[in-house]
């Protein structure tokens, strides 16, 4: 059995996948299946995901759910994942030649029970790191942890299947297609550690109908969703100000829903009820934001 499975949720993404096939099928450790979670595709990724399961380059597995989202496609891959490792590169991504071998090689020597898996870094097309590299005696570290220590920038996730799969699914809203990702980070980060793996293993390019650049909608469509996910961040959060920018977060989003229970659903009341008058205010940015069609700038 291979040691990594590399999945990609693809919804639509015909244009920007076949990068992401050819970046696996050059890279230079072959120690990994490919697993592609078409999430309700109208266009003909599957029929391309087909043709190259037929070129037999990598081992490809493909499987077909009705649209749930992000959130949902990951449930999807994380059932279908058999390998000891597991890692998301996402279908207008693509990694970079040396990835898998970083990955697999680092874990062999480094790996253990101890950890939840490893963490990377994100960078451009151009070489650049996003956000921030690590320090360099940084040698372990939670996700929360980094950030909260001054980290900035998204970065790259290899995890033990065991562990993903031994926290909750993401939860799915009627109606709604977004939970933030980080809803497990955060669950496993109360028990386990990341090994820090101070190299680059995905190369991003944002697109402009992705949800990076549209989290203003995102927040106005998914409502519960994006409430669901404070009440986690209030509850676990690595530190008070992050906290509370949660309660803002929820606030808001108890609005658009109009739940009018919203303090009594709150994990912190007494927080959730300082933070009405932000929350507010931050609701009415969401809805002008929206309204005029702005798009949210990305971080690097």
């Amino acid at each position: 059995m291979n040691t990594l499975t590399i999945f990609t949720p693809a919804y639509n993404r015909a244009h920007t996948i076949d990068r992401t096939y050819e970046s696996l099928v050059n890279q230079t450790c072959k120690d990994f299946e490919w697993l592609v979670i078409d999430d309700g595709s109208t266009d003909h990724t599957r029929k391309l995901v087909e043709g190259w399961i037929m070129e037999n380059k990598i081992p490809i597995r493909y499987v077909y759910q009705e649209n749930q989202g992000m959130h949902g496609a990951h449930n999807a891959a994380y059932r279908n994942i058999h390998t000891e490792l597991n890692t998301c590169i996402d279908s207008d991504d693509f990694m970079p030649i040396d990835a898998v071998e970083k990955i697999v090689t680092f874990w062999k020597k480094h790996g253990s029970e101890k950890y939840a898996g490893i963490i990377g870094l994100d960078q451009t097309e151009d070489g650049k790191i996003i956000g921030t590299e690590f320090p360099s005696d940084m040698k372990e570290t939670t996700v929360q942890g980094f950030y909260a220590k001054g980290g900035k920038g998204d970065k790259k996730m290899v995890y033990r299947t065991e562990i993903i799969n031994r926290y909750p699914e993401y939860p799915l809203f009627e109606g709604e297609r977004y939970v933030s990702l980080s809803y497990k980070y955060i669950l496993i980060d109360q028990e386990y550690k990341l090994l820090v793996l101070n190299e680059p293993l995905v190369t991003v390019d944002y697109q402009l109908d992705g949800s990076s650049y549209n989290m203003y909608r995102q927040y106005w469509r998914n409502p519960k969703g994006f409430s669901f996910f404070r009440k986690i961040g209030m509850q676990y959060s690595a530190t008070a100000r992050r906290r509370f920018m949660c309660a803002i977060h929820y606030v808001a989003s108890s609005i658009i829903q109009k739940n009018t229970k919203f303090i009594l659903d709150s994990p912190r009341k007494l927080m959730t009820l300082l933070a009405i008058p932000i929350g507010a205010l931050w609701y009415l940015r969401i809805r002008h934001m929206v309204k005029s069609g702005s798009k949210m700038k990305i971080q690097g």
